[in-house]
């Protein structure tokens, strides 16, 4: 028996490749992909910072973000991070929320907080940099 006989998915699925809900596969290289850059910027901010801001003072704070590597990193940690979180979120509200207008409405506050968040955040981090 071929493997085409025995499977369960139609044959448009087959073609597509999606899962049940039709983006299962997106969504897990996509948190897969988050995962591994959290890896690599967690770990530097927190070294990079620590060696930098040693007295923790906002002039302290103020001259490692005006360095255009650690701005431009930092701006990456904000944005990948707060995806993630609402990758993994997203997840959460699907599987476990039955009722469909609550569903809705924390679909939504999933993707409008964090982007408020990532905006507010990348603003001050620019503002830092290009100054008023």
């Amino acid at each position: 028996m071929s493997n085409s006989v025995r499977s369960m998915r139609t044959p448009l699925g087959r073609v597509r490749r999606h899962g049940a809900s039709r983006e299962g596969t997106g969504h897990f290289i996509a948190n897969r992909v988050t995962s591994i850059a959290l890896v690599l910027l967690a770990p530097w901010f927190v070294v990079s910072s620590a060696l930098s801001i040693r007295d923790a003072s906002y002039l302290a704070t103020i001259d490692f973000l005006s360095d255009p590597v650690n701005a431009v990193a930092v701006i990456l940690l904000i944005a990948i991070g707060l995806y993630h979180m609402s990758l993994g979120m997203q997840e959460v509200i699907v599987d476990y929320i039955l009722k469909p207008f609550t569903k809705v409405l924390l679909l939504f506050l999933n993707v409008a907080f964090p982007l408020v968040l990532a905006v507010g955040a990348i603003f001050a981090v620019l503002l830092v940099n290009f100054g008023v």
